[in-house]
């Protein structure tokens, strides 16, 4: 049995050069867990933990049919109260707004092949597992189209240089903002070294 490999199906998703480019991103859909606070919480990382338990029993149960994947990697958009903190810049916001007032919807990719009913067969193993987070985990579908992105690496605290590259790269080519920002981890945070870190930056424009 062959297994689907997202990172290998979809390389404009999963790869990007260490300066921005201007990409095309297509629909998909996600397992989600929306949340607000600081990411080095503990609330943060259950929910990062409520996620892939939930995964790889729909992974399971998709191979018992003969549709087996590799997990794929983690995700997340991120957002705040343009109200409460105006004027910020893409490279600002990072620095200006405390991480306790950031929103988020962590994510992992789907093949197009998973169902609905697997999805909620999948939040029911992990619940039954002892996993109750998980029942705040749902299905999401999005479709970025044009957006720009380039590869971060090294600490999140230093995500702001990256963001300001783009954010002259998006005034250059008269774009602006069309969505909320996302990021692929395609390093696991909780066991790699900051300075070691990859991670995608992606910002939906028009």
């Amino acid at each position: 049995m062959e297994k689907l490999d997202l990172t290998k199906k979809y390389k404009t998703y999963y790869h990007a050069p260490t300066r921005p480019e201007i990409v095309d991103i297509g629909p998909a859909q996600y397992l989600s867990l929306t949340g607000t606070g600081d990411p080095s919480g503990e609330a943060f990382a259950a929910n990062v933990a409520a996620l892939y338990p939930v995964a790889y029993a729909i992974k399971f149960r998709c191979k018992e049919r003969g549709n087996d994947f590799t997990v794929a990697k983690l995700e997340g958009q991120w957002w705040f109260d343009m109200q409460a903190f105006p004027g910020l810049t893409m490279a600002d916001a990072p620095v200006k707004v405390p991480r306790s007032e950031w929103s988020y919807r962590l994510l992992i990719r789907l093949p197009d092949f998973v169902t609905a009913e697997d999805i909620q067969a999948g939040i029911a193993t992990a619940v039954k597992k002892g996993v109750p987070q998980a029942e705040k985990v749902s299905l999401f579908s999005m479709h970025e189209g044009k957006s720009v992105q380039m590869l971060h690496k090294g600490p999140f605290s230093r995500e702001g240089e990256s963001l300001q590259v783009m954010h002259e790269f998006m005034v250059a080519q008269n774009l602006s903002h069309n969505g909320l920002h996302h990021e692929i981890y395609l390093s696991d945070f909780r066991k790699t070294p900051q300075e070691k870190l990859k991670t995608i930056l992606r910002e939906p424009v028009k």
